[in-house]
């Protein structure tokens, strides 16, 4: 059984020694995805039987009476595409070490693709398997705030303007972060009360020591954590231990990488940027990065 093996952050020369072919990265892929042994994607069974002459390919007997034929593949990011796996592992590098993350325009060029399509097509695909869906709920002090991203409405083209001023027309986000610890954030239709106290219902726990907000209307009347909040209208921004400049320092982040390296972000594709931020973030002191996300997607 292949063991996982710890990777630390890869420079191009270590990346290259450890994955010389897509056999090296599909037993990569097997020690982390099964860490203790092959077990089937549909029923969980551990006594499944390797396929004679086909490498990476199991049987299970217990889901199916002719028996279930799965590949380390089945169930991951990388099922049911033509792109070999060196280079997906490459394009997951790619995003990994830079900060503000890799246009696929970028991808593209670099990797020699013929299209690009197949560059975004993989780096969307990517950044979805990033996702979480299973997160911690955050504790100790908690730092709650929203932003819009978007273009200026008097940047836009005559015919696409609203006309209205403030943020209409851009996409709001609302994230939670723990103080020295993860953050949780998420693109929402409305910052209204309903929505942002949800928000905090799902992504803070009760035990929480603090959640710390600006003065926005939808804050008010949260009920069941310790809140305080800043006046933000009135220019105060720390009081003892209540500010947002944790949450601040995240949305700058998000910000700086699309203005700087994607430029435009459609609607629809935003949470799937939101997501690859949101996991560089929390990993940001995991030296095994590359290897979380192998085994996340």
């Amino acid at each position: 059984m292949a063991k996982a093996q710890f990777t630390r952050q890869m420079t191009i020369a270590q990346f290259e020694e450890l994955f010389p072919n897509d056999d090296a990265c599909k037993s990569y892929l097997q020690a982390r995805r099964w860490p203790v042994g092959v077990k089937c994607p549909r029923c969980g069974n551990e006594k499944v039987a390797a396929i004679t002459g086909r490498a990476f390919n199991w049987q299970c007997r217990v889901c199916s009476p002719t028996g279930y034929r799965f590949s380390v593949l089945v169930g991951t990011i990388f099922e049911n595409t033509n792109v070999g796996m060196r280079n997906w592992f490459r394009v997951i590098h790619m995003m990994l070490t830079s900060k503000k993350g890799v246009a696929a325009l970028e991808v593209q060029r670099v990797m020699g693709f013929g299209s690009y399509e197949t560059a975004h097509y993989m780096c969307m695909r990517i950044r979805a398997g990033l996702v979480d869906p299973q997160f911690r709920q955050l504790m100790g002090i908690v730092e709650v705030d929203e932003t819009y991203i978007g273009g200026k409405d008097k940047n836009k083209h005559a015919d696409k303007r609203s006309g209205v001023r403030g943020p209409s027309g851009k996409l709001p986000v609302v994230g939670a972060v723990e103080r020295k610890g993860n953050v949780v954030a998420r693109v929402v239709k409305h910052t209204d009360a309903a929505t942002l106290h949800g928000f905090i219902r799902e992504a803070v726990s009760t035990k929480v020591d603090l959640v710390a907000t600006d003065d926005a209307r939808g804050y008010m009347g949260l009920q069941g954590f310790p809140h305080e909040a800043v006046r933000h209208s009135q220019g105060e921004y720390v009081v003892g231990a209540v500010h947002t400049q944790t949450i601040d320092g995240f949305w700058s982040l998000i910000k700086r990488g699309i203005m700087g390296t994607f430029h435009k972000v459609s609607a629809k594709y935003l949470p799937l940027y939101v997501a690859e931020f949101e996991f560089r973030y929390n990993n940001r002191n995991n030296a095994d990065i590359f290897g979380a996300a192998v085994a996340r997607c």
